[in-house]
């Protein structure tokens, strides 16, 4: 289910390319978006929506639609209608109003990621994931960047990482998907973003190459020093103890619990220590 946080590494691929869709599936990848938007050329966009199946893996496919107000966003809802999709995810979501409407639209058979791509999108996301059809956040954070004409970097999309975190908590959804690291001649920018995304509460990134997928699921994969930290946690009994040093309480266990909670999860991926 892409609503909850167990969907961790999304992998884009080109619609209009179905050769490619069972590579991407075969990544490692939790689930699979057939981009119909970006990856898209415009006098390609019937060709794309035309190659849309989802009976190629047993993995979640999602569908990215092209925006509202868009030439294409009516055909690509359309052509929604008689195809089996595990989510949505909708570019330039901004306004809980326009959200809600192409919620309606989709009947509520298939659920919504909102990507968070501006400055807009990020003043409404409360409302925004607070949206009967909405599941899960995405952050958008290139187009952000353009939106909002600031530099790329992790300083500089704190506050707004971490207001999607708060929006999501706050709604009782899972937490949010963070963005593309667009380098792919330096893997360990992946991992470091994904790292980072992790550290602020995130549970999950976009990948935009099968090489990313194993990098960013070792980055949300506990460590074995955070395994080991846990288990000490866990086994320290009840009240307020010390474990290395440092006060454990109730919060503190609850917090061991869920590193264990996502070791549990999945196989061993050989997080960073």
């Amino acid at each position: 289910m892409v609503s909850d946080d167990t969907i961790r590494t999304l992998l884009f691929v080109p619609a209009d390319r179905p050769d490619r869709f069972g590579k991407a599936a075969a990544s490692g990848a939790d689930a699979v978006i057939l981009d119909l938007e970006d990856a898209v050329a415009r006098d390609r966009k019937d060709i794309a929506r035309a190659a849309l199946h989802a009976d190629f893996t047993d993995l979640p496919v999602l569908v990215r639609i092209n925006g509202t107000g868009t030439p294409w966003h009516a055909d690509d809802l359309a052509a929604l209608r008689d195809l089996a999709v595990a989510a949505v995810v909708l570019p330039k979501a901004e306004t809980p109003g326009a959200v809600d409407a192409i919620c309606r639209t989709l009947e509520g058979r298939v659920p919504v990621l909102a990507l968070i791509e501006s400055g807009l999108g990020l003043a409404q996301a409360r409302a925004i994931a607070a949206l009967p059809g909405v599941c899960r956040l995405v952050f958008g954070s290139i187009d952000y960047c353009a939106d909002l004409g600031c530099e790329h970097r992790r300083d500089v999309l704190l506050p707004a990482r971490s207001e999607l975190v708060l929006a999501s908590r706050l709604a009782g959804i899972a937490a949010p998907i963070d963005g593309v690291t667009a380098r792919l001649d330096d893997l360990s920018q992946t991992r470091d973003d994904a790292s980072h995304a992790r550290a602020l509460g995130m549970t999950g990134k976009l990948c935009i190459h099968p090489r990313q997928v194993p990098e960013v699921r070792r980055a949300f994969a506990p460590s074995s020093a955070e395994l080991d930290w846990a288990r000490r946690v866990i086994v320290s009994g009840d009240g307020a103890v010390s474990v290395d040093g440092a006060m454990v309480d109730e919060p503190v266990r609850m917090r061991a619990q869920s590193i264990l909670a996502q070791a549990a999860e999945r196989p061993a991926e050989g997080g960073s220590d």
